[in-house]
């Protein structure tokens, strides 16, 4: 609808992938309406950003670049090192709700970056301030919580780091709540999290873009397709894939049929089609049988989405013989699980993570 000489408004979103013709609409605003010429390629961001990092930091002083080893993180950590060289402070922190191999992996690409982070490792810190906690929103606040307080202590350890910059991108910004009209569907640990007392100014290159764009601003920097084309993962990790109270039991359960999920697509050639893939595990249990003996086990559930940008989803139709397989690996190789089921919910109304 027209709103007035050179205004027009919708009542939908016409930007996520799932409303029909929502580009068109927007293409036909842009291109036939407003006359914008279509030159704006992510691609040719690179420099600008690096620039834009450079200026921020004066000389003489450091900034510490917080990285998982995700897309996002990893990208903004290759900015931050070309702007900044040695006065890029690169810090992973191995939470200890990584997945399995993931601490091993991530430290191989990073170093193979040439980024050579400084190692934290800080699992029973996490997991004992996780220990009965059973709140989604307050396991997101915990983990955010003591991510600042790492990074207040290697920043107190070094007075010339006076600046963190963070992999931020636009979804973790709008399901925070903190763009204006947002309403707060999770805390994102990145996004309003850090305490005034952290005394850091952010930088956050990546802040209004989405995953898509930035795998291509990645490729573009040369980050390898194993990193850039990874599935996304949430900064509070498999905190937010176990349903209840994280305990090392169910992480262990998590952990192992995440990593048969991810083996079978790989296997079927359908890994790198679809946006993420994981188990999860709760508190329910079901009745089975195992070895012709009565077994009280976990529910597993398989959640394999189809997205562009993360902001909108649709389950995965995957073949019923591929999620057979999923499924009796999972119950045999897994000996606490006797029940597999499968998430056919899109977003909205659910979410990707459970939690």
């Amino acid at each position: 609808m027209k709103l007035g000489d050179g205004v027009y408004g919708v009542q939908f979103h016409p930007e996520v992938r799932h409303t029909e013709k929502g580009r068109l609409l927007l293409a036909n605003f842009l291109f036939k309406v407003a006359k914008v010429r279509p030159t704006w390629r992510v691609e040719g961001l690179a420099e600008r950003l690096i620039e834009e990092v450079r200026g921020r930091v004066p000389e003489g002083e450091k900034a510490l670049v917080a990285v998982s080893g995700g897309v996002d993180s990893t990208t903004a950590a290759v900015i931050a090192k070309r702007a900044l060289g040695d006065r890029a402070v690169v810090v992973f922190v191995n939470h200890g709700l990584l997945r399995e191999g993931e601490a091993e992996e991530v430290l191989a690409a990073l170093r193979g970056l040439g980024l050579n982070p400084i190692y934290i490792d800080a699992s029973e810190r996490f997991l004992s301030a996780l220990k009965g906690v059973t709140d989604p929103e307050q396991k997101r606040l915990i983990v955010g919580r003591l991510f600042a307080e790492v990074f207040e202590e290697v920043a107190r350890s070094d007075p010339s780091i006076r600046w963190l910059v963070q992999g931020t991108t636009y979804p973790d910004v709008i399901e925070s709540g903190a763009e204006p009209g947002a309403d707060r569907i999770k805390s994102h640990h990145n996004v309003g999290g850090l305490p005034e007392r952290l005394g850091l100014g952010v930088i956050e290159p990546l802040r209004y873009f989405y995953k898509d764009e930035v795998r291509r601003l990645a490729l573009s920097l040369g980050v390898p397709e194993g990193i850039a084309l990874r599935h996304p993962f949430p900064g509070p990790g498999l905190a937010v894939r176990v349903i209840g109270e994280v305990t090392e039991e169910k992480l262990r359960v998590a952990r192992r049929a995440s990593k048969i999920v991810e083996e079978e697509l790989r296997r079927a050639g359908l890994y790198d089609r679809v946006w993420q893939a994981f188990a999860v595990v709760g508190d329910d249990r079901w009745v089975g049988v195992k070895g012709d003996r009565r077994a009280l086990g976990y529910i597993v559930t398989i959640r394999v989405v189809e997205s562009e940008d993360g902001m909108t989803a649709d389950w995965a139709r995957l073949p019923y013989d591929l999620l057979q397989r999923m499924a009796s690996r999972i119950t045999s190789e897994v000996p606490e699980v006797v029940m597999v089921t499968y998430a056919i919910t899109t977003k909205p109304p659910s979410t990707i993570e459970p939690v």
